[in-house]
């Protein structure tokens, strides 16, 4: 990772480094299939999602502490002329994987809102993790219900974790999804609420890293659903580091049902962990007479004992 800096070569030496040019030149020419040794994008999305996987293997065994901020904005006929408070949440986030099931689920388990402790924060995770059973694939639904009922406005959802994106990558989602190599951009926060996140350091990403653009195929069966079951196709785009598949940033934008969702993560190194992890998401949902925004960040990731 670098730039590439210019400096002044001596009159005396321009033959001499033309010939070196024109040497490396035609070395490379004589390489058979040198330009084919350039990643390909089936190449660097096969890299991801092997890294996917073992980034959720890793991330199995650790426990963050979420803070959550929430807003909500009203016009038109919800606008009662009374704000809404805003919402801040502190939960243990940690990725578990249910019994007899195929993939992990997310689980915030909420332990603060607003300043109040909501129960003791660390007894019903560990009770949960220590029992495998079907008793405790019940305790984890009746958290996941619990938590989504402390998010502030009117508009129901569920999308709103970390990891949700990463699901699009796995080997066998990704055929259900049209990926395309896209030139070098950034994310985009355009509500004056979260415009500081343009210019956010953990949102930079460098030039040698691929944005990725993803469109999920058809509309029949889709990974995210309505609360009355009907289809929501989601889209995005990926920051994919190609020479090892990590995602650096994911973003997921599902603008149907009269409702536009974005979801933002950027993962950065933990040095106590060895590896990324997600550092902050930011959020919005918009329809024509509300707008919630929410910013998460994470940090004491610990083992799980």
């Amino acid at each position: 990772m670098g730039t590439f800096g210019s400096y002044n070569q001596p009159v005396s030496n321009w033959r001499q480094g033309s010939a070196v040019v024109a040497a490396i030149a035609l070395l490379t020419a004589a390489i058979p299939g040198a330009a084919a040794q350039k990643d390909s994008l089936d190449d660097v999305l096969r890299r991801t999602a092997s890294y996917v996987a073992d980034f959720r293997r890793q991330l199995s065994g650790i426990v963050a502490e979420e803070t959550y901020r929430q807003e909500v904005t009203q016009t038109g006929r919800l606008n009662t002329g009374v704000p809404i408070p805003r919402r801040s949440l502190k939960s243990d986030l940690l990725l578990v994987k249910p019994v007899d099931s195929d993939r992990y689920v997310e689980l915030r388990d909420v332990f603060e809102v607003d300043g109040n402790p909501v129960r003791d924060r660390q007894a019903r995770v560990e009770r949960l993790l220590r029992d495998p059973s079907t008793k405790a694939e019940a305790t984890l639904k009746g958290i996941i219900d619990e938590s989504a009922r402390y998010n502030i406005g009117s508009i129901t959802r569920n999308i709103n974790t970390p990891l949700m994106s990463l699901m699009f990558l796995d080997a066998a989602n990704q055929p259900r999804f049209h990926f395309k190599h896209v030139e070098n951009s950034k994310p985009v926060f355009a509500s004056p609420v979260d415009q500081a996140a343009n210019d956010a350091p953990v949102f930079r990403v460098s030039t040698e890293i691929w944005t990725v653009e993803y469109q999920e195929r058809g509309g029949r069966n889709t990974i995210i659903k309505a609360p009355d079951g009907s289809n929501r196709p989601a889209h995005g785009r990926f920051w994919i580091n190609p020479s090892n598949g990590s995602v650096l940033i994911s973003e997921l934008v599902v603008d149907t049902g009269g409702v536009i969702a974005t979801v933002t993560v950027s993962y950065q190194s933990e040095p106590l962990m060895g590896f990324l992890v997600p550092v902050e998401m930011r959020e919005s949902y918009l329809r024509y007479n509300e707008r919630i925004v929410g910013q998460a960040e994470y940090g004491k990731f610990r083992p799980i004992q």
